[in-house]
C-alpha cells in the first residue's frame, strides 16, 4: 500500500505539476525507495513473527502434552489416595473393634468373679430349700401344720434370695453382651451410678485375676440424687472401663516399683453440675482418681492421640483414651479434663450434659 501510494503520487505530480515534479523529483524517488524498504522490512518481520508463532504453537503443544500427562498422573494419584483412605478407614474400624474386644477381654475375668458370687448364693439357697422341703413333708406327714407353715415361709424367703441373685447374674451377663455388641448409637436415659459401680468392680476383679497378689482400696462416692443422663450406655461403659483399668494399672505399677507400705487406692465419684448463669448447661461429673504413677507433663497433651500409649509393647493399643475422647466429646458433647502429677497420681474428670 505505501508503494502504490508513492507511485500514484509520483505519477500525478509528473502529469499535473510538471515544474514542481522536476524541482523535487528526488523526493518522490526517495518516497518510492522508502516504500520498497518498508516492504522489505515488513516481509522480514512477518517471517520472524511466523517463526515465533510456530515456536509458540510447538511450545503450546508441548505444554498441553505435559499438562495432559500431569493430569493423568494426578488422577492416578487421587485414585490411589482414595483407595488408601478406604483401606485406612477399614483398618480403623478393625482397630476399634479390636480395642472393644480387648476391653471385653479385660472384663472376662472380672465377670467370672462377679457372676460366681450370685451363682454360689443360688446353689446354696437351692440346696437349703430342698432340705427344707423334705422337712416340711415330714412335718405335714406328722400333721404339724404350724411347723410346716413356718418351713414354707423359710422356703419362700430362700426363693426370694434365689430370684434376687439370679437377677444379679442375669444383669452381669446382659451387661457383658451389651458391652460386646456394636453400639446402636441410640441415647437413652441412664443411671450413671449403676454403670460406674458395675464397671468399677469388674475392672478391679479383672486385674486381680491376672495377679492374685494385687489388692487396692476401692472408694466410691455416688450422688444419690444424680439425674438420669441421655447417653449410649455401652459406649460410656467402655469409657469408664478404660478409665478404671488405667487407674488400676497405674497403682499396680507403682506398687511393684515401690512396694513396702504403699497402699493402692482408686476412687470413683459422681456429682451433679448446676447450670451456669452465663448459659452453661447442667450436667453430671464422673471423677476417677488414683494414687498411682501419674502422667508426666511432657506427654499430657499426647495421651488422647490415637496409638499413643505409655504401656509396654503388647500391653496397650493406644486407642483407649482416643476412643474415650471421641465418645465423650464428639458423640456426647461432653468434656474430659485431666489433673495429674507425676509420681503422685491422676484424676480424670468426665462431664456429660443433662438434657
Amino acid at each position: 500500500m505505501p508503494l502504490v501510494a508513492a507511485a500514484l503520487i509520483n505519477g500525478l505530480a509528473e502529469l499535473f505539476v510538471k515544474n514542481f515534479y522536476n524541482n523535487y523529483g528526488s523526493f518522490f524517488v526517495s518516497a518510492e525507495v522508502a516504500a520498497f524498504v518498508w516492504i522489505f522490512i515488513r516481509v522480514a518481520t512477518s517471517k520472524k513473527q511466523q517463526q515465533v508463532i510456530k515456536r509458540i504453537s510447538e511450545r503450546k503443544d508441548e505444554l498441553e502434552a505435559m499438562v495432559a500427562a500431569r493430569t493423568a498422573e494426578l488422577t492416578n494419584q487421587r485414585n490411589a489416595l482414595e483407595e488408601t483412605v478406604k483401606e485406612l478407614k477399614a483398618t480403623q474400624a478393625q482397630l476399634i473393634q479390636q480395642e472393644k474386644l480387648a476391653s471385653l477381654g479385660e472384663l472376662t475375668a472380672g465377670i467370672a468373679h462377679e457372676i460366681q458370687n450370685p451363682l454360689n448364693f443360688v446353689n446354696n439357697f437351692s440346696e437349703v430349700s430342698m432340705e427344707l422341703i423334705d422337712e416340711m413333708e415330714a412335718e405335714i406327714a406328722k400333721g404339724d401344720m404350724e411347723e410346716a407353715n413356718a418351713i414354707a415361709a423359710d422356703i419362700k424367703q430362700n426363693l426370694e434370695k434365689i430370684r434376687h441373685h439370679g437377677k444379679r447374674a442375669d444383669g452381669i451377663v446382659k451387661g457383658m453382651l451389651q458391652h460386646s455388641r456394636a453400639s446402636s448409637n441410640v441415647k437413652e436415659p441412664t443411671n450413671l451410678n449403676t454403670i460406674a459401680d458395675e464397671y468399677f468392680r469388674l475392672a478391679y476383679h479383672g486385674l486381680r485375676a491376672k495377679d492374685k497378689s494385687f489388692n487396692a482400696e476401692l472408694v466410691s462416692n455416688f450422688d444419690e440424687h444424680l439425674p438420669l443422663v441421655n447417653m449410649v450406655s455401652q459406649d460410656v461403659g467402655r469409657v469408664l472401663l478404660n478409665m478404671f483399668t488405667n487407674a488400676f494399672y497405674a497403682v499396680h505399677q507403682k506398687q511393684k516399683t515401690i512396694g513396702g507400705d504403699f497402699k493402692p487406692r482408686v476412687e470413683v465419684s459422681t456429682k451433679s453440675v448446676p447450670a451456669l448463669p452465663s448459659g452453661g448447661k447442667a450436667g453430671v461429673e464422673i471423677i476417677v482418681r488414683d494414687n498411682g504413677t501419674g502422667i508426666p507433663d511432657a506427654i499430657k497433651d499426647k495421651i488422647m492421640q490415637p496409638f499413643f500409649t505409655t504401656k509396654p509393647a503388647g500391653e496397650g493399643t493406644g486407642l483407649g483414651l482416643s476412643l474415650s475422647y471421641d465418645i465423650i466429646v464428639k458423640a456426647h458433647k461432653g468434656t474430659i479434663n485431666i489433673n495429674s502429677k507425676e509420681g503422685e497420681g491422676s484424676e480424670f474428670i468426665i462431664t456429660l450434659p443433662v438434657n
